[in-house]
């Protein structure tokens, strides 16, 4: 599965009136800057420093919109006159939450966990509006990975870099290497639900984009 513009999920056109629009991004994820400026909008990063609560007794919409809110203030704080998007993004599965890997040992934990089982990924959206104006949403995606072993395991790690990644994993770079079917928004897997952000931008439910999304299988 490609990050490209004709791969499924990956992002989607703006309407004319967002071609342009600038964003305040409150975190340094090149993915998420990426995702918006692919899909057309000006943006600017300001990583908030905010504290970011670990509580594997909330559930994970919950625990990512804490996170959110908690980047999204400090930002906004700073900036009140511009538009600010803050993000967090939860890998779980099974009661067990699955954060950014200590190290390389960690990460290779994390992925023989995950192989050959189906895991929800759960990115919570804050979006501080320059009137002052707040709104916030939650999706989730279904993500499956293949069977794989040890070697296969570390030469995928190998190939990424897994410290800066919830679950160890980057799905913008995959092409089915570990990746067998994503349930869901696919922009929701590599860290900001594109679909439902557009909507939410224009004053609409996010919940009706992530009711018309679909699946993605990765195998050929």
């Amino acid at each position: 599965m490609k990050a490209s513009g004709t791969v499924p999920g990956s992002p989607t056109t703006t309407t004319r009136s967002d071609a342009g629009l600038k964003i305040l991004l409150a975190s340094a994820s090149p993915r998420r800057k990426w995702l918006l400026e692919e899909a057309g909008y000006s943006v600017r990063c300001e990583v908030s420093g905010a504290d970011e609560l670990e509580d594997d007794t909330l559930a994970p919409a919950a625990l990512a919109l804490e996170n959110a809110s908690r980047k999204a203030r400090v930002v906004a704080a700073r900036f009140p006159d511009e538009l600010v998007v803050a993000a967090d993004t939860v890998v779980a599965m099974g009661g067990i939450f699955y954060g950014k890997p200590a190290n390389m040992d960690d990460a290779f934990r994390m992925i023989s966990e995950l192989a050959g089982k189906t895991h929800e990924v759960v990115t919570g959206v804050v979006i501080h509006f320059p009137a002052g104006e707040k709104q916030d949403f939650a999706e989730s995606s279904l993500v499956t990975f293949r069977p794989l072993g040890p070697d296969e395991i570390r030469a995928y790690l190998a190939s990424i870099h897994p410290l800066d990644k919830a679950g160890a994993y980057a799905a913008q770079d995959d092409d089915g290497r570990i990746i067998e079917r994503i349930e869901g928004s696919v922009t929701n897997v590599i860290g900001l639900p594109l679909e439902s952000l557009q909507a939410a931008l224009h004053g609409k439910d996010p919940g009706d984009e992530q009711r018309s999304e679909k699946g993605v299988d990765t195998r050929e």
